[in-house]
């Protein structure tokens, strides 16, 4: 085993070790508080309501826990277990190694194999964890509907993509990674314009909506934000779950917002214009702006890297593949990568959270604190979201603030002294 090898191997058990370790903190702390409303909510939610997230909570990180196993399994087994080279020479004797169908096929194959391992899983989740706490409402024939839509989405974009690439990889010189990362980058700026008009309909209806005294709400909202959207629409959500969202989609002049019609049916006027406000701060503080900036800037470093290992023969020979190709290289760089990007995970999760805090506070500027504090309690409510998670594991994992740092944070803002004070975040 080389060097590297060893490197891979250490890398991916700790990670294991690490997500399995914070689950358990999970469902320790979650567990220990399950009996008491936490003070800050005693009169906002009752100890059904409390008990019920707690119990969803714990299982939902338990049905994780053997799913981290396997996934950590099957990624040993294709590097450092010689799989994927095996994939890689039985594909060889239909189609010629090296080149573009074989690269696409390979590719192709480790995607759907993955999906399959992953599937049984999801079936769980969607099918027993869900439908126990009541929130599962897709039928088996809308998930398998669903499934195919899916499966043949992935095939007409992805495969178009991996050809790009492999074409792209193969077709320059030393500096391929940087045509390859102008085409990916293109790629995501387009899948942003085109999602909310095309492909999203694949999946859900959206009607536009109807609601009068709403809709003048929500178009006054706008105008005192000085935002544009292109429509207004209400996704038939319920369709497959019980919890309820909102959401703007789109880019520039595609921009939409969504209203899940179960968060409709749950928050009056004044609530629904306090979520619609928060999610305006995100715009307002221009977060998917530098959210684009930081994939733009994440990628073209990742490719670069990329551009880097294709010339260096212990990365191949330390995650086992004889082979030199391409579509090898591409493989091992995107099984490996989420092995050592893990510890930016709780980076990037306090990044997130400070952006919630910020539109919290344009919402609490545009709409009014209590509004958004009620919404935020019911949703927390209906969702059965646990209001007391463990710090370390909602650090790592979570990109919203707890229920209890948030709260307290709206609460400050409707003192009347607070304007005067530092911004929180």
């Amino acid at each position: 085993m080389t060097v590297f090898a060893i490197v891979f191997l250490l890398a991916a058990l700790s990670g294991l070790a690490l997500k399995s370790v914070l689950a358990w903190r999970q469902i320790r702390h979650v567990s220990a508080h399950r009996a008491a409303v936490p003070a800050a909510f005693r009169d906002r939610i009752d100890e059904a309501a409390h008990r019920r997230a707690a119990d969803y909570t714990v299982a939902r990180v338990r049905a994780r826990l053997p799913e981290m196993v396997a996934a950590t399994a099957w990624l040993l087994w294709l590097t450092l277990g010689g799989l994927l080279q095996d994939l890689h020479a039985a594909l060889g004797q239909f189609l010629p190694p090296g080149e573009l169908p074989h690269g696409v096929l390979f590719l192709a194959l480790i995607a759907v194999i993955g999906w399959a391992m992953a599937l049984p899983f999801e079936l769980y989740r969607v099918f027993v964890t869900e439908a126990k706490f009541g929130f599962n409402r897709i039928s088996p024939g809308l998930f398998f509907s669903d499934t195919v839509k899916g499966a043949a989405l992935s095939a007409a974009i992805g495969l178009p993509l991996l050809a790009a690439a492999l074409w792209l990889m193969d077709g320059f010189d030393r500096y391929w990674w940087l045509t390859v990362w102008a085409g990916w980058l293109g790629f995501n700026l387009l899948a942003m314009l085109i999602w909310p008009s095309f492909i999203a309909p694949l999946f859900n209806r959206f009607e536009p909506l109807e609601d009068e005294a709403l809709r003048t709400r929500v178009t006054r909202l706008l105008e005192r934000c000085g935002f544009h959207a292109k429509g207004l629409f209400v996704m038939d959500g319920s369709r497959r779950s019980a919890h309820g969202n909102a959401y703007f989609t789109g880019f520039g002049s595609s921009k939409r917002i969504v209203f899940f019609d179960t968060l409709l049916g749950r928050l009056d006027g004044d609530e629904i214009e306090a979520v619609l406000a928060h999610e305006l701060g995100h715009f307002h503080h221009g977060h998917i702006l530098k959210r684009i900036a930081v994939m733009a800037l994440g990628s073209f470093a990742v490719l670069a890297l990329l551009g880097w290992l294709a010339d260096q023969n212990w990365f191949y020979q330390g995650l086992g593949m004889q082979a030199r190709d391409s579509a090898s290289l591409l493989a091992l760089f995107m099984l490996a990568m989420p092995v050592f990007l893990l510890p930016l995970a709780p980076l990037m999760s306090l990044w997130s959270r400070r952006h919630e805090f910020q539109a919290d506070r344009y919402a609490a500027k545009h709409a009014g604190a209590a509004p958004l504090i009620s919404a935020l309690v019911k949703l927390y409510r209906d969702n059965a979201s646990t209001l007391t998670p463990d710090p370390w594991y909602s650090g790592f994992h979570d990109s919203h603030p707890p229920a209890s740092s948030r709260i307290a944070h709206l609460e400050q803002l409707q003192q009347p002294s607070f304007s005067a004070r530092p911004a929180h975040a």
